[in-house]
């Protein structure tokens, strides 16, 4: 499995309110997904998308995006068709909010990773709400577990010995949870630093993690990950 990162360089065509700017993005990646057929039928698949984004920076003092602005968006994936189509497609992309300019791509080495830490709220989707008012933290962190083991089996079709301890430690970094905004509703989710075990599955998915983030909705901007290696 190799993790591609992909560097997209954008132009603002409007002012965007931080809050908002995941859903733009999203709907400028959608955008390119309709101009082929094969990734089309993908983009309308209910099955895990395999990548994930972070938030437009440099970020403004004012928490508001400027018209006319130049500013770079990090794209992971660990599928090598999407990671073609972001470097290939996106740089002649456009909506009414955002233009691409121009794409750098590269391949993220797999070294032996201390922590992920998440850059935008991880979102638990789940009937009853909000996790903290039903789940304990244990059940929580396998919630974690499971998705990435889900997605592993998903795009390897494999599957994984579950049997193994994924991390050692999550420590959270929001006191409070952290609103996401999509299709005019707010989703809760959460900031955190997860520790990872040397397991060589915990290993593993945590690599794997870079390029797809961590728990539910990455292809809306949830749950983007950085690293610290060992």
């Amino acid at each position: 499995m190799i993790v591609f990162e992909i560097k997209l360089k954008v132009f603002l065509l409007q002012n965007i309110e931080v809050k908002y700017a995941q859903t733009k993005i999203a709907e400028f990646l959608d955008k390119g997904f309709l101009w082929d057929e094969e990734l089309a039928k993908f983009h309308e698949e209910n099955k895990f998308k395999n990548y994930s984004f972070n938030l437009p920076f440099p970020l403004e003092k004012d928490q508001i995006y400027k018209k006319g602005g130049i500013y770079n968006i990090i794209i992971r994936t660990i599928d090598e068709q999407l990671a073609r189509y972001f470097s290939e497609v996106c740089a002649n992309t456009y909506t009414e909010s955002l233009k691409g300019l121009t794409t750098e791509i590269r391949t993220l080495p797999q070294k032996q990773i201390e922590c992920l830490y998440t850059l935008l709220p991880a979102i638990l989707k789940d009937e009853k709400g909000y996790w903290r008012s039903y789940m304990n933290l244990s059940e929580y962190g396998e919630r974690i577990k499971v998705n990435l083991i889900k997605k592993w089996n998903q795009f390897e079709h494999e599957k994984l010995d579950e049997e193994f301890q994924l991390y050692s430690l999550i420590e959270f970094s929001n006191k409070v949870p952290v609103a996401m905004e999509y299709k005019n509703i707010r989703l809760l989710g959460d900031k955190f630093c997860i520790h990872i075990t040397d397991h060589p599955t915990a290993q593993q998915l945590a690599y794997m993690a870079i390029g797809t983030g961590v728990l539910e909705m990455n292809s809306r901007g949830a749950g983007f990950v950085n690293y610290r290696w060992l």
